[in-house]
């Protein structure tokens, strides 16, 4: 069997990548705006073995008019198997509308499916995997939705099916210690004798989410917990903790095995932000007492925010015995929605906390300052969901290959 190959599209800090690198696939380029992200991207690539990173990250606009040229040069005329990727997703994402007088309407990142297809009729690879967040199902441009719009547009080559029952994503059932709920549209190139609905059947659930009734739950494991991700990572106060120390995972559970390796032993990127007096209480009482922060300004009113936009889940403790809620990058403005459960301390998530709830192994580097460490990890995919969706691409390809068909 050949090594199957792949372009990223808004590739960010690698994360859908990740899984198809641990599949075995090989990345034929990237594209990413930010170049930090590319910075990442390159020494993961690095890692990888890859000897000519700064040929295929490609730190571009995908919206120019040389997107094709500068891809054509990167590819060099190597097959292309697979195309993934997702558009920025603030567009679509309720919080944005929210946030935005006219619920983003006019804002052109909802257009920027438009270069995803361009890229992919251009290669025609037999599959192609877009990601985006579930509020693209309800985000509405000129009073249409926009989703129908895509669906459209990747369907000019490719036989695409739309439910969002199929099309939901949870990464807490592929293994990640995070309810993460994701739109994965997966497209076949309408020569190809496979249906979309059997992609989806073959994107295997492995554990059970706590939404789940116990008819569903029937034969997976139970969901990973934040306590078995980072329960075993040093304890840290406000402000203590340093980029680089020596330390070796207990891998006493199956998802620390995924994540770590027996013969590393360093842990990065494990260092506490410093907090102000009253976040620290605010954080140590709620943790301590298992309380929302609707509870803490019951009982504790003398703990209220001085910011009258503050609201009930601002801040948030992310219990020990449940997976986290959805890692955000919002994290790099503050990590208030994201307190660790250990009153002792007193402190919201590390970078190294936040990539182990996305699913990123141990050795993953994430370059730049932590601002920008956590923009990239709340923007990813999680690696083990990715890998799960490259696993059933593989498996398609091989019996393609199998039948001559490839």
């Amino acid at each position: 069997m050949r090594r199957y190959s792949f372009i990223d599209l808004f590739a960010g800090c690698g994360g859908l990548s990740e899984g198809f690198y641990q599949q075995g696939f090989k990345a034929l380029a990237h594209i990413e705006i930010n170049p930090t992200a590319c910075k990442t991207l390159k020494t993961r690539m690095e890692y990888y073995g890859y000897e000519d990173p700064d040929k295929e990250v490609l730190n571009l606009d995908i919206t120019g008019n040389d997107v094709i040229e500068k891809l054509d040069q990167a590819v060099d005329g190597r097959a292309v198997d697979i195309i993934i990727g997702g558009p920025p997703c603030q567009a679509y994402s309720s919080l944005g509308r929210a946030k935005d007088d006219n619920a983003m309407q006019d804002d052109p990142r909802n257009y920027l499916f438009e270069s995803y297809v361009k890229v992919l009729n251009h290669y025609k690879p037999r599959f192609f995997v877009f990601e985006n967040v579930t509020g693209m199902l309800t985000a509405k441009v000129n009073r249409e939705y926009i989703v129908n719009k895509i669906i459209a547009a990747l369907g000019a080559n490719y036989k695409v099916k739309f439910d969002a029952k199929m099309n939901v994503l949870n990464s807490a059932n592929y293994g990640v210690p995070q309810i993460r709920k994701r739109v994965i549209i997966i497209g076949v190139r309408k020569d190809i004798d496979i249906e979309p609905e059997e992609m989806y059947a073959d994107i295997i659930k492995t554990h059970y989410d706590p939404e789940m009734t116990e008819d569903e739950k029937t034969g997976l494991k139970k969901y990973v917990t934040v306590k078995d991700a980072i329960g075993e990572l040093p304890k840290l106060r406000p402000g203590q903790g340093e980029a680089k120390i020596p330390f070796e995972s207990k891998r006493d559970n199956d998802f620390l095995k995924k994540i770590s390796h027996i013969n590393e032993n360093t842990l990065m990127d494990h260092v506490a932000r410093n907090h102000n007096d009253k976040d620290i209480e605010r954080y140590t009482v709620m943790s301590k007492n298992h309380w929302t922060f609707q509870e803490l300004l019951e009982n504790r009113p003398d703990l209220n925010h001085e910011k009258p936009r503050v609201f009930g889940n601002s801040y948030t403790v992310q219990w020990w015995d449940l997976p986290s809620k959805t890692i955000i990058a919002h994290l790099y403005k503050d990590g208030n929605q994201f307190i660790h459960p250990d009153s002792s301390q007193g402190r919201t998530f590390t970078v190294r906390e936040a990539a182990r709830l996305q699913s990123f192994p141990d050795n993953f580097v994430f370059e730049g300052p932590r601002t920008e460490q956590f923009k990239q990890i709340g923007n990813a995919v999680p690696p083990l969901l990715a890998e799960a969706i490259a696993k059933c691409i593989k498996g398609k390809l091989n019996k393609l290959e199998a039948n001559d068909d490839i």
